[in-house]
């Protein structure tokens, strides 16, 4: 199976449990975002792999029209029935790859990310996409997790989330995310982070790990308590473990 057809597999499935997550609809987290895009009344915004619409809904009420993008159909159906719910007029869907976006240049003055770059084959060539599609003067921000930089913690974590989610690429530490702007021609990023608490049955509840491999994911996180191999602050209450992602967001402006 081609990289493609992993992630339409995979948020096919993913669709409703990924639009109900906690961490996914956290609007503090999604407010920080929108908050780094300084968007206005007139703007045009583009959510890049826009999943479900929690971002583009994030937007609607302060730009003049919000679109998403997102290449699983699944994912965009979700995202228009809950525009629907939310009686929300100003947001528009469309189909396409991350790498090829079907728009013309300079068309948006927000362009914006969230969580998708760990899930590409090519991240600098997505970025190049949204550099393409933004106007000078408009802004660009991207928001991931980000994986340790230390190579054998950070070979670690994307272990742990290829386990819990087989469509992961990598997760690329903050160095290599910063880089990305540079080669893309842009300034360097302004930087806001937080922590995502993760519980992991509820987490691995909205993915579909191969067989097997939810077992294994536990024995790793309940590992890292002991070693601290992974540097995710892992413990265990209750039965349950828990753990947490260092998100960064980061945010520029085209020139």
């Amino acid at each position: 199976m081609n990289h493609k057809s992993l992630i339409e597999e995979q948020f096919t499935k993913q669709a409703i449990p990924f639009s109900e997550a906690p961490n996914m609809r956290d609007e503090d987290a999604i407010n920080l975002l929108v908050g780094a895009a300084e968007p206005k009344p007139g703007d045009h915004s583009l959510d890049v792999a826009c999943g479900p619409g929690l971002v583009v809904f994030g937007f609607s009420p302060r730009v003049k029209a919000a679109t998403g993008i997102d290449v699983t159909k699944a994912m965009l159906a979700r995202a228009e029935r809950l525009a629907a719910e939310r009686g929300i007029q100003n947001a528009t869907w469309h189909l396409g790859e991350a790498e090829h976006l079907p728009f013309d240049a300079g068309v948006f003055d927000i362009v914006t990310c969230r969580f998708a770059f760990h899930h590409v084959e090519a991240p600098l060539a997505v970025l190049c996409e949204m550099v393409r599609v933004t106007r000078p003067g408009g802004r660009i921000v991207v928001c991931d997790a980000a994986a340790p930089e230390d190579k054998e913690k950070a070979a670690l974590f994307n272990r742990l989330e290829r386990m819990r989610d087989p469509s992961t690429t990598r997760f690329l530490p903050l160095s290599e995310l910063q880089a990305l702007f540079a080669k893309a021609g842009l300034d360097a990023p302004a930087l806001q982070s937080y922590r995502i608490p993760i519980e992991l049955d509820a987490f691995v509840s909205a993915s579909f790990p191969n067989p097997g491999d939810e077992d294994k994911l536990k024995d790793l996180i309940r590992a890292s308590i002991a070693d601290k191999s992974l540097d995710l602050g892992a413990h265990e209450r209750d039965g349950k473990l828990f753990f947490h992602y260092p998100a960064v967001i980061l945010s520029v402006t085209r020139r």
